[in-house]
This record gives C-alpha cells, structure tokens and sequence, in this order.
C-alpha cells in the first residue's frame, strides 16, 4: 500500500530544523588546503561534460557547476516546456489508452489544481494519492505541484485531502479507508469529520461515485472557469522555489519510514542534471521516449521519470498501474519507447520473460537502473540482450531528491558495471572513516556523506531524527558504505546496518552477491548476516535459482573455493523462490535476516 504526498502547488511546510553531529572540522580543512580539484574532458560531443577528481588522495569530490541551477517551480517549469514544444507528446498512459500532448497537459493540469483550490484547498495543505500509476496520479502530482500504511501516512503528515480509485485488482480503497474512517460514508463531500485523521476533510474518488466522497472529473470540471483559474494565477505569485512541495517516504528497508521533505529547488534541479547526464537535450524527439515501469511514488518514478520528462520535454510511457515485465516489453514495442528505467529486480523480470525474443525493442538505445545495488553480471546482460548502450547506473537517496552519482552513457560497460558512476553537478561527496571520523583514503570503505542543493529539508515533523543524519555543515550520512577511486567512480559496498561482522572481520555483503551473480545457475541472491553465539553473526546466502535449475548447498560452497577468503564463504546456503519487498520493490533485508533466523532455528 503506498500514499504520495504532495503539497499544493500553492505549498509551504515547515521544514525539520537542521541538526547537530559531531563536528568534522578536521575533513573541511583537508580539502580547502588542496585548492581547486583538476577535471578532465570526457567527450568532444558535450564541452560542458566534465569529470571531476577526487583531491589529494582522499574520498572528496565536488561536482562542476558549469550548469546553472534553476530557480523555478515545478509548475514554471511545466509551462515553460508547454510553450516550448506545445504539440510534443507528454504523457502516454498504456493502460488507460491515454495521450496528451504538453499543451493538453498544462491545460489539464491547471484545471486539476484550480479545481483544488475552488474545493477549499489551500497553500500549505497536504493532499496524498493512494492507488497504482495512473493518469490521475501524474495529474495530482503536478496539480499540486505540485505510503507504508495509511493511517500511518495520513496522521504523520496530516493530509487535508486524499486522492483514491475504488479499488486496483483485490484493493478495495474505499472500504480500506472507511476501516480507519467509518465517517466518511455519512459525510459531507468535502467536509469530513473524522476522529482518528482530525486533518482529513476532503475525499476525492477517481473513478467512481462513492458516498462522502467528490469525483475528480467534478473537481477538475469546477476549475475550468476562468474564476478559480484567476485565483489559481493570483497564487502561483506567491510561491517560491524554495517552498516544500514532496513527502517522499522512504522505503523502509531497514525499519520506519520517514517522511523525507523535499523543495521545488530539489527536485527541479536534480531532475535537469538527470537529464543532462542522460543526454536529452541532444536527442531527436523520437529518441525522447521513456517507458517507466516504475511506481510513481518512488523518487525514480516521480523525479527521474516525470520530473525529468517535464524539464526536458520528453514523453513519458506508463507502462502497466503495477511493474509487470510483460506490459514493459509491450510498451517498448508498441510506443517505440528509447528509454527504459528500473530497479534491478524489475530488470530481472523483463530479461526473464519467456516470450522476450518476440517484442520489437529495437527502438530502445538506454535507460536508468537504480534504487538498489546493481550485479555487474545484470548490467552486462541488460547492456547485450537489449542493445542498451546508453544504459547509466544512478545511485542515491530519497533524502537527496534523489540522485548524487551517475554513469555518463559513454562509460565503459566496465565502468558501469563497477560503479554508480561519477558525481553529480553542484554536489559534494565525501567518504568518512567512521571510526576516526576523518577522510578516508582512495579506495578505502567508509560511509558515503552528501552536501549540496539537493539535501532535503528534513524529514517531516521529525527534527530529531533530522539531526541524527543532517550535520552542522549540511552533510547528509547516507548510512551507505562506499569507495572512490582515483578517477571519481563510486561504489556502493553495502549499508552499514547490513555490514555483517563475523568474528571480527567485516564482511560487506554486496560484495558477495556480486560473486554469485557469476554462478550460472544463480538468478538472484542476498547475503544478510545471521546471529551466532560463538562469531557474534555467520553469513546467510538466500539464492533464487534460475528457472528449471537445481543445484546443492555443498555445490555452492564448492564454487566459492578458491575464489574468495575462507572466512567470506557463507556457512548458510538457503534457496528461496522469492523475498520481503518495500513496495517500490526493494528487498527487505531486516525481514529477510528475520525470516532466515527462524528458518534456521537460530
């Protein structure tokens, strides 16, 4: 179940206050003294492409800033691509056998976000969207300019309104939602009053009357008259880009969900380096096609697919209301979709489907794979069964809009399968020594710290847990470890809590998915660490084999030999037909050790 929570395009929250770690004065002079990094050319094709390098030797880089950041809103934006390339299409919903070109969506738009406002809405509300990717979740989205269980969703942030469908295959919204609001069914549209969510006053169906509730068509009608789109104008004066306007929740692969508030600055200026890296302002219109298989909720839905479409003009294909690989495929196919974005595991499915030789691709030349760490061995794949030479790598977080790190699309295949790429324009990175608090050195594991435009405002209603991650000098702690080398590529080696320390040897985990991603009976793999008496935790591998393969723990263990350290061959082998999933798709490692433990008997 998921919510997105956007503030009117019309908002302003009250951002997390930021917070107080232990200072790192010894890292800031380290770099300073060294002056200014060299950058080295990467392509006669781009002049303004540049590589930055780390300095002196140590894990610090900063990205150039020869693009200039953009101060508008989500909206400006929006109408400066309508008047731009008017008649290009905008949106395709597959499913819903929709197509609007960007005229027609700024239109639509404005209409959905006068209507907004016509129902009592105002600057500074929350309204969530609950429901699969839809037209209505990309209208809502940008009408407002603009989860993790609902009631959890609703109260944390306290939404003024919330848009739903009935129901999405056996998910009955509506009958959900009168469990934790039973008075929504004698209410009012528009003026609920409900004792479990004080905020909620207005309840917006979709696609279906339903008792208590308004019908967006109604909603989106009432802000066609040149009334509430006056007042709609009179308003939009009034913004600034620095206004919140997404509660992104994170993913909860490691415990709660926070509500990560982002800024128009935030997801504007990291959606036009996204599509800078990507290239799309030298693409044809043809090439400017991207088939998005992913939730819209999730930051590479909602930033890297529409944001970036918006700013760069680019038609964006929702290919299925859920990821369904078959539906991508279709989608490529049908739509002559050039790009194509998702998670590892979605890729996964895609190069799996048994009638993949069937669809045309061959309109695809690149895409994104990101939100989780990506098998060399799946970058490989991608890049030879589907032609995807332009294929990139991006890496980062929810609470940095999203994306810090990212191939060009000129890397090497190498590079990309090695890497997440190299930084971000207008972003600094650092990779600390824990335990001494200081730089650590090229190619030495560390916690991987984030500083620039792109650092949320905090997470919502949480200063605390704000401070706990947001330092005195505005560096983000990812909780990720990684290593730079001499030439700015990162890696990602594993998530702190992940880290698995067996007898005192830490042992990253990603590391070793990575080496049975070669096996060639093995379709996926997780490594988490399990607890011990005698080690203090032993290494579990969960293995999905590929289809119609069978293979033995000792077997496994076998391969290993030679291979790897002794002490990094898992004392576990455990074949599983699937794992615990956030619903934007990434694996669940707390619920995955959990769930092995109990197995085990441990």
């Amino acid at each position: 179940m998921a919510v997105y929570v956007g503030m009117l395009r019309l908002g302003r929250l009250c951002a997390g206050s930021r917070g107080v770690l232990r200072p790192r004065a010894v890292l800031f002079r380290t770099w300073q003294e060294a002056g200014l990094q060299s950058v080295r050319p990467l392509s006669s094709r781009e002049v303004d492409c540049t590589a930055p390098l780390p300095i002196g030797g140590l894990s610090y880089i900063q990205g150039h800033t020869r693009i200039h950041l953009v101060s508008k809103t989500v909206g400006q934006c929006l109408d400066a691509t309508a008047q731009r390339v008017p008649d290009q299409e905008a949106l395709v919903v597959f499913h819903e056998n929709i197509k609007l070109t960007f005229a027609q969506l700024k239109e639509e738009v404005d209409k959905a976000a006068s209507g907004l406002l016509s129902i009592g809405l105002c600057k500074g509300d929350r309204l969530g969207m609950w429901g699969p990717n839809s037209y209505a979740w990309v209208l809502m989205q940008l009408a407002t300019a603009q989860a993790m269980e609902l009631e959890y969703v609703l109260k944390k942030v306290g939404c003024k309104a919330l848009v739903f469908p009935k129901q999405f295959k056996t998910q009955q919204y509506y009958n959900i939602l009168k469990q934790i609001c039973p008075e929504v069914e004698n209410a009012q549209p528009g003026a609920l009053k409900s004792q479990r969510l004080p905020s909620l006053t207005t309840v917006i169906s979709v696609d279906a009357p339903l008792p208590g509730t308004l019908l967006l068509d109604e909603v989106v009608a009432a802000g066609s008259t040149e009334q509430h789109l006056d007042r709609l104008r009179y308003t939009q004066q009034f913004l600034s880009c620095h206004d919140p306007i997404n509660i992104q929740f994170t993913s909860g692969t490691t415990g709660s969900p926070k509500g990560a508030t982002l800024s128009h600055y935030n997801i504007v200026n990291n959606a036009n380096m996204i599509g800078e890296r990507l290239r799309l302002p030298l693409k044809m219109s043809e090439e400017l096609r991207v088939i998005l298989p992913s939730p819209l909720y999730h930051c590479l839905g909602s930033v890297g697919g529409t944001m970036v479409c918006v700013m760069h003009g680019a038609t964006l294909i929702l290919s299925s209301p859920v990821f369904d690989g078959k539906k991508a495929l279709e989608a490529i196919s049908r739509e002559r979709g050039a790009l194509l974005y998702g998670t590892p595991t979605m890729f996964v499915d895609i190069l799996n489907q048994q009638d993949f030789s069937s669809y045309d691709i061959s309109s695809v030349c690149g895409g994104v794979i990101a939100g989780s760490p990506v098998p060399p061995e799946l970058i490989r794949a991608i890049i030879s069964k589907m032609n995807m030479k332009e294929l990139v790598v991006a890496y980062g977080t929810t609470e940095n809009s999203p994306v810090t790190f990212m191939n060009f699309p000129e890397d090497t295949v190498e590079q990309k399968a090695e890497s997440v790429g190299r930084i971000m324009p207008h972003t600094e990175a650092q990779i600390v020594n824990t335990e001494v608090g200081t730089l650590a050195a090229l190619n030495t594991p560390g916690e991987l710290c984030i500083r620039g435009y792109c650092v949320m405002l905090g997470y919502w209603g949480e200063p605390q847990k704000t401070e706990e991650v947001v330092d005195q000098e505005k560096w983000y702690r990812t909780g990720d470890i990684a290593t730079m080398d001499e030439e700015g590529f990162c890696k990602i080696v594993g998530r702190s809590r992940d880290m698995i320390i067996r007898g005192g040897e830490n042992i990253y985990p990603t590391e070793l998915e990575d080496f049975f991603h070669t096996h060639p009976q093995v379709q996926e793999v997780q490594v988490v660490g399990v607890k011990d008496n005698r080690m203090g935790e032993e290494i579990c591998a969960c293995i999905r084999l590929k289809s119609g393969e069978n293979t033995t723990a000792e077997e496994i263990k076998d391969f290993c030999k030679g291979k790897i350290a002794h002490f990094k061959i898992p004392r576990y082998i455990v074949f599983v037909t699937d794992y615990p999933l956030t619903v934007s798709g990434k694996v669940q490692k707390f619920k995955l050790r959990e769930q092995m433990e109990q197995h085990l008997n441990l």
